[in-house]
């Protein structure tokens, strides 16, 4: 056989290493071996066994050409050095349907008579997860030139993917003593067959449609052993296959890679990651980049994920586009997956209770409140223990069968003019443990999220899942920990927050700031820090909710409300608007609606500034139950009207209650039958006809920007200035003047009665009542609004206002009585 020179070389690398403490060599004679490869459920999994009863099969020896090798897959090539300094060149190609191995020794730089001793080679193949090295096969070489031998070893495919470990023996003194040649790590030479080196990027699972073959590529510099763990569909106690990958040809910087045949039949793995002969993971890890996971419960009962060898299932977008709705225009509504639809009073079947195909089919509830886009809390996999708010993972639904099921959601919402957000949470470390802990974490518990490759991470994930699901936008829960650097300080431009805001993936998407933290304690501090947003992100806004909790509750000042129900300019007027104060009064976690005006004196209430309108708890006082009613109304009045997008969580239009409970673990079910109560039917009706309000006066509610002192009249009692700093004052109305018409609204927060004189109205308007709180339902708001007459006014004291209620008089022609549907 002709040499072949290190010039003609594909690839040239110093690369050898040993077999693996962790890997089972896989043995035979020099002419004869057994393959036992066991592919079904209970026998173990992923071995090449000896048996005494031999399956006869040749190995072939062959000295054909190298350039015999199939054209349309080039061989990789090796070149390795031996403990003396001579090459050792190899090269690993496909030859028709078997692999073939080709080495050559040029010059061994040795003190030996090769003219008397030709070398042999003394190898063995291995695969699996044990130590056995009691075997080995010895071939001769053949001396093609002068210094120069060779030898080539054919395998059958059904035996890759393997490694090739061999040392070279030289006989010397008449073949009574032998000298080994190992590599120049003194160990023996390895060679993958069957294997490539693969690619570092992109990073996890890659199908590679030019050659058929498969990539795998994990980021993990701190491992000093990788093993790529490959699963049958016959096999969950053990992996069928472990890879050991090398770092001299499956590392390039901090990125371990390797391909192999798309044709092999795994169809899930995993990682192990080692260091040294101590493990660093006790288990197998799931790949960050996976993108179908499946959950399998081995023999210890303890569930592992692994990623799916396979693409994703085509699916028929039917041209479904973003909606892009302006950001001024949106009602948002949140809500958990499962806990929206699995109560039996769904009346949903088995197989749709629960999942997002229970979401379209609850697409009728979404339209009666107004909804037009759905916040959904966090759907990756997580930690069962712990809850949603800790993820194990970023780029896949929980149940790999629910990917479809969800875009199907997605587009089915679209068709409706619903927008789809993700709550995300990108703190917590569950998702990236074991893999390397320097990089990926800080203080060894929270995702390094301004590390480079931890942000490249999350840069992938958010555009996976715009691009593969059609998210319209994403809340970033506990969004100040993005601020932070690798040992916890503030940093006064965070790389990652900035990459968000110009990432061209996220172009058209909503990007929203939770500073909430669902994980910290009572004695934890909040950051005082301003977020940075480069005109684009938005935030949910936590002073909107304790500034309108403060003043219901006989608490704070006006001035405040006042800020609040104007855009919160002293958060957003820098560079940005009022439609980026996503404004809520209740989330899903802390007290719900019902509860924050049921209870207030139990342990870890006081930061809810919530008020029991005199009794804790359930009651039968009929006035308790009216006041109780009047500060929901309010509550929900003050958000709506408030510039900024409304944010309503699941449950609250219904009085949803935890009983009191704050812990996110205690919020129960969607009880569909409590929307046909009186409180369900009245809220939901409520929140039906603040929608329609913001939209058809959205001169007035429906802002991008904020409104000039021209447009706006501030008032207290007796239609003076308000007292801004008193603290004493509950009182407070404001004159919206805008082009469809004059607003007057009026908030009473104390505990008696008011009496509020109307401004006069411009000439030919008079002015309608569309809101008082402190009616009875279903008098307490109007579509057509009611005009107002002598007998509801009193020529002195003016419109008399219940305490703890709110009004909203719109001024318009007097002709228009009843026709305000056709405005």
């Amino acid at each position: 056989m002709a040499a072949v020179p290190s010039s003609s070389l594909i690839q040239s690398q110093f690369w050898s290493c040993r077999p693996s403490k962790s890997c089972k060599l896989f043995l035979g004679s020099n002419s004869l071996y057994k393959k036992h490869t066991v592919y079904t459920s209970g026998k173990t999994a992923g071995s090449l066994l000896h048996s005494d009863t031999i399956h006869n099969r040749r190995m072939k020896l062959i000295a054909a050409s190298v350039s015999q090798t199939e054209t349309g897959s080039p061989p990789a090539t090796y070149l390795l050095w031996t403990e003396y300094g001579g090459p050792v060149n190899v090269v690993v190609a496909k030859k028709n349907v078997n692999y073939s191995v080709y080495i050559e020794l040029s010059s061994l730089q040795i003190s030996v008579d090769k003219k008397k001793d030709k070398p042999l080679i003394c190898w063995s193949i291995f695969r699996s997860d044990s130590s056995d090295k009691s075997r080995t096969i010895e071939t001769a070489f053949t001396e093609k030139s002068l210094g120069k031998f060779t030898v080539e070893l054919e395998f059958e495919p059904s035996l890759a993917p393997l490694y090739l470990s061999f040392l070279v023996k030289l006989p010397t003194n008449g073949k009574s003593e032998t000298l080994e040649i190992k590599s120049h790590r003194k160990t023996h030479f390895c060679v993958p067959v069957g294997l490539k080196s693969g690619h570092p990027a992109p990073l996890g699972f890659t199908a590679l449609y030019d050659d058929s073959s498969i990539n795998f590529a994990l980021f993990s510099p701190a491992a000093e052993s990788v093993i790529l763990c490959l699963y049958d569909d016959t096999s969950t106690r053990k992996p069928t296959l472990e890879i050991a990958l090398d770092p001299y040809i499956n590392r390039t910087g901090g990125v371990w890679h390797v391909s192999f045949d798309s044709s092999f039949p795994f169809t899930k793995y995993g990682y192990r990651i080692c260091n040294g002969d101590e493990t660093l993971t006790s288990g197998v890890l799931l790949d960050p980049y996976a993108k179908i996971i499946e959950t399998v419960i081995p023999s210890s009962l303890l569930p592992i994920r692994l990623g799916k060898l396979s693409n994703e299932l085509p699916f028929d977008w039917n041209g479904d586009v973003p909606l892009s709705l302006p950001m001024e225009t949106l009602f948002v509504y949140r809500l958990n997956v499962k806990k929206f639809t699995i109560d039996k009073s769904s009346n949903l079947p088995n197989e749709i209770a629960g999942t997002f195909m229970g979401i379209t089919e609850k697409l009728q509830h979404f339209k009666s409140l107004g909804v037009n886009a759905i916040l959904l809390e966090p759907i990756f996999p997580f930690d069962e223990q712990q809850g949603p708010y800790f993820p194990l993972h970023f780029f896949s639904p929980e149940n790999q069968s629910s990917i479809n099921s969800m875009k199907e959601m997605v587009k089915t919402l679209h068709e409706n003019g619903i927008e789809i957000l993700l709550e995300v949470v990108f703190t917590e470390s569950g998702a990236l443990q074991g893999f390397d802990n320097d990089t990926y974490l800080r203080d060894g518990r929270h995702l390094n999220c301004n590390h480079p490759i931890v942000q490249e991470l999350i840069l992938d994930s958010l555009g996976y899942w715009v691009t593969e699901f059609h998210i319209d936008g994403f809340c970033f829960i506990n969004a100040s920990s993005l601020l932070m650097g690798t040992k916890g300080e503030i940093l006064h431009r965070p790389p990652l927050v900035e990459a968000i805001a110009f990432d061209p993936l996220l172009h058209n998407t909503k990007i929203i700031a939770d500073y909430r933290n669902p994980f910290e304690t009572e004695t934890e501090e909040k950051l005082n820090v301003r977020f940075p947003h480069w005109k684009r992100w938005a935030e949910m806004n936590d002073r909107f909710r304790d500034d309108v909790r403060k003043f219901l509750k006989h608490d704070g000042l006006v001035s405040d409300l006042a800020t609040r129900i104007c855009g919160s300019g002293d958060i957003f007027k820098s560079g940005r608007g009022p439609n980026f104060s996503f404004n809520f009064v209740a989330g899903n976690w802390g007290l719900s609606l019902v509860d924050l005006v049921s209870f207030s004196n139990g342990s870890g209430l006081v930061s809810e500034i919530s008020w029991n309108c005199g009794e804790e708890g359930p009651t039968k006082s009929s006035i308790i139950l009216q006041k109780r009613l009047k500060q929901i109304r309010n509550f929900l009045f003050i958000q709506f009207i408030s510039l900024g997008i409304p944010v309503l969580n699941s449950g609250d239009e219904c009085g949803q209650s935890s009983g009191g409970s704050t812990k996110y673990a205690d919020r129960s079910a969607f009880n569909w039958s409590s929307l046909k109560t009186g409180f369900g039917i009245q809220t939901s009706e409520f929140i039906s006809f603040l929608t329609c309000l913001r939209t058809r006066r959205n001169d007035a509610f429906q802002r991008s920007s904020f409104l000039s002192e021209k447009d706006i009249e501030w008032r207290g009692k007796d239609g003076k200035t308000p007292i801004w700093e008193d603290p004493m004052s509950r009182f407070l109305a404001v004159v919206i003047k805008v082009s469809k018409g004059d607003m007057f609204i009026a908030f009473n927060g104390g505990d008696r009665s008011e009496n509020v004189v109307l401004p006069t109205t411009r000439a030919g308007m008079e002015w309608f009542r569309l809101v008082d709180t402190g009616l009875s339902f279903p008098g307490f708001f109007m579509e057509d609004g009611e005009m107002v007459i002598d007998e509801m006014v009193d020529e002195l004291d003016g419109y008399k206002m219940k305490s703890h209620s709110c009004v909203l008089f719109e001024a318009r022609p007097q002709k228009d009585a009843g026709l305000v549907n056709s405005l």
